[in-house]
């Protein structure tokens, strides 16, 4: 079975809904994941935005959230799931806000895309304070056993 990630809210390469944006409720979408590999014991979770700021001009990748440390027994996350309900072990790096949890889109300009990776890992990452993308990248080199991309797009409707 293959590493496959979706959600309830929206399908591959199709808009995500306001709610889960900063001109609705910010709240995080429910995300569901099927075919973790036998020896998974850890998850990573990223969701970024290559297209920043502007899709006809990118400059960046905004990091919209980072989970990692999640448990491999673990379906999925539910809508607007707080850290305090996150699976049993799961750790919050920081995203380009320079806090930990969700932050949904919000795009200055243009219809842009939101990637949702999710990573099965043949280890923990451990050592790491309130780590950033780049630090949890660098930390699963080599420990990557499978991944799975669901792509969500969104452009302000102001």
């Amino acid at each position: 079975m293959t590493l496959s990630l979706t959600s309830a809210a929206f399908d591959n390469g199709a808009e995500i809904p306001r709610k889960h944006t900063c001109e609705g409720s910010d709240n995080s979408p429910p995300l569901q994941w099927t075919g973790i590999p036998e020896n998974t014991r850890s998850l990573v979770l990223i969701v970024d935005d290559p297209d920043a700021p502007d899709p006809a001009a990118p400059k960046m990748t905004w990091v919209h959230w980072v989970l990692y440390n999640i448990t491999p027994a673990a379906t999925g996350l539910p809508e607007d799931v707080p850290s305090s309900d996150l699976p049993e072990g799961a750790e919050e790096g920081l995203n380009d806000w320079g806090r930990t949890g969700y932050g949904g889109p919000c795009p200055p300009i243009g219809r842009h895309r939101y990637f949702h990776k999710l990573y099965a890992l043949d280890a923990e990452l451990r050592g790491l304070a309130k780590p950033t993308k780049k630090d949890i990248e660098a930390a699963m080199q080599g420990h990557i056993l499978a991944q799975a991309e669901l792509v969500g797009t969104y452009q302000k409707s102001k």
